[in-house]
């Protein structure tokens, strides 16, 4: 066997080949792609600092942030849509920074679909192909193949004022692959469709980036989207990286008070440290002594601040932690408590609560250690 063979055939591009053979749907050139100290500005106005990534190769990638962080604007420097101020962008190691977006084979989604009204679906999801001087058999093969993908093969006559959202979004999908980009960019796909059909295009989404097995760059502000979709996720604020990880390393083990509240609901304590050994310590709170196995390099005596998700507290009638509850909201699969601990307002969410008001009553509480977060920033 050749050396180191057995870590490539497990290897992302591998799989993502392995998942496009066997949907009938040919493989897509798997693309690692890289940007290195890319900056952009409008004048004086910086909106993306020295930012850098390596996006693997058959990863379903996102930029997660709110309106203004600069990533829609980096989604457009990888297009070729924009040039950077500054900073390389590479293609498997080639350098693309320079080459223009018709060159680079990018698939791309826009928020607003984009479809021709005057064509029908098959006509415009044959559109970049009749640009590339794709025709006849060849054109037919393609359009219908990639309609299959996305699951609207029958309504290859149709035209878009006839299809719902979810399947106007389908055919943009549909246009983007016809003609085998090396990256699929996708800015916003969601965020026209109502809360059912993003749930229902969320899944749609990840079986034809998964099934094609190429290189995706999703581009969102919908948390959900992000953590119930990607490989990898850069949470990104004011034109920087906050932090980078999977989807369940940057919800459980968030650096910053910015990312802990944004990724979720969570609860922040402010705490002493009393004792630090073999990375435990144990913190003086409002709500008595909270045991964390995440305190990282603190000394004894430190002032910090822990997250604790809502739904990490367990309600124990023999939990460490008693408080009484202020207020309960009934929401069927789980009631929403607010406790009081001295002044500081404690949220906890019961799964499958047994009881639907606590409002009045004292309340026992346990939390795992390894759910006790020590932040890091703000």
């Amino acid at each position: 066997m050749v050396p180191g063979a057995d870590a490539i055939a497990r290897s992302p591009a591998c799989a993502a080949q392995r998942r496009a053979c066997r949907s009938g749907y040919p493989p897509a050139t798997v693309v690692r792609i890289t940007l290195q100290g890319i900056r952009k500005s409008y004048g004086s106005v910086p909106v993306v600092h020295d930012l850098s990534l390596e996006i693997e190769p058959g990863s379903l990638f996102f930029l997660l942030g709110g309106s203004g962080c600069g990533k829609t604007t980096i989604l457009r420097m990888i297009a070729g849509f924009i040039e950077p101020t500054a900073g390389r962008i590479l293609f498997d190691g080639q350098d693309v920074t320079a080459l223009p977006a018709e060159q680079r084979q990018c698939g791309m989604v826009f928020q607003s679909y984009a479809l021709w009204p005057h064509m029908t679906v098959r006509d415009n999801v044959a559109f970049g192909l009749d640009v590339r001087g794709v025709k006849g058999q060849e054109r037919a093969r393609r359009v219908d193949e990639a309609l299959a993908m996305v699951r609207m093969d029958q309504y290859a006559d149709r035209k878009p004022n006839q299809l719902s959202g979810g399947q106007q979004q389908r055919v943009a999908l549909a246009r983007a692959i016809v003609f085998r980009p090396r990256v699929l960019l996708l800015d916003e796909p969601l965020s026209n469709l109502d809360a059912k059909l993003r749930l229902e295009m969320r899944h749609e989404i990840r079986r034809i980036c998964r099934e094609l097995g190429i290189t995706t760059v999703y581009v969102t502000h919908d948390q959900d989207e992000a953590l119930s979709l990607a490989d990898h996720v850069v949470v990104m604020r004011d034109g920087r990286i906050v932090q980078q990880g999977s989807p369940r390393e940057l919800y459980e083990r968030p650096k910053t008070r910015f990312l802990a509240e944004f990724l979720g609901e969570t609860n922040f304590i402010p705490a002493t440290v009393e004792h630090a050994a073999d990375g435990r310590a144990s913190l003086r709170t409002v709500l008595g002594l909270l045991e964390s196995t995440h305190v990282g390099d603190r000394a004894v005596g430190s002032q910090v601040l822990l997250s604790v998700r809502t739904e990490a507290w367990t309600i124990d009638a023999a939990g460490p932690v008693s408080l009484p509850c202020i207020q309960s909201t009934y929401l069927g699969k789980l009631a929403q408590h607010e406790l009081d601990a001295s002044g500081l307002r404690l949220r906890v969410t019961e799964l499958n609560p047994p009881v639907a008001d606590r409002a009045g009553q004292t309340v026992r509480l346990a939390v795992d250690p390894a759910q006790v977060i020590v932040l890091d920033g703000a």
